[in-house]
């Protein structure tokens, strides 16, 4: 099997957008992640939470298409935080699509992170900048993504 040419690495390693982008993740989640820990929580359960919160009773896959995450992903994660009383099962004619929603303990946990929250999210922007921010904005319409549209 051949090499392949230098030039073709070197231009992947320079102008990889998914590598870029993986590394931002990583760092703004990190912003986030590191602000909520105190409270034993993670900016993808909170985001969670919070999609829990606004839909009263949350479908796994309206939470899924939300999030952009897959059943599998979701599920661990409500499984975590059904054993931390922040989320419950409502039961269902359906087992299989047990849904769920926010309880007390889930509620008053998401109004204690909001501090935390807000501070990652200065962080955040500090980081990204107006431009940034506008392009994440743009590239998420594009995609139609519905962010708070739910």
């Amino acid at each position: 099997m051949s090499k392949p040419e230098n030039s073709s690495i070197d231009a992947i390693a320079r102008t990889c957008i998914a590598v870029r982008l993986r590394l931002l993740n990583r760092v703004v989640t990190n912003l986030y992640d590191d602000a909520l820990r105190p409270l034993g929580l993670k900016v993808s359960q909170m985001n969670i939470l919070v999609v829990a919160a606004k839909l009263g009773l949350a479908r796994y896959a309206e939470v899924c298409e939300i999030l952009q995450l897959d059943t599998s992903t979701l599920s661990r994660n409500v499984e975590r935080m059904r054993a931390r009383g922040w989320l419950e099962v409502v039961p269902a004619e359906d087992a299989r699509t047990q849904p769920f929603r926010l309880t007390a303990l889930g509620r008053n946990l998401l109004e204690r992170a909001v501090p935390a929250w807000e501070e990652a999210q200065h962080q955040a922007e500090e980081l990204l900048g107006d431009d940034g921010i506008a392009l994440l904005g743009k590239v998420a319409k594009k995609l139609g993504m519905p962010l708070a549209d739910y």
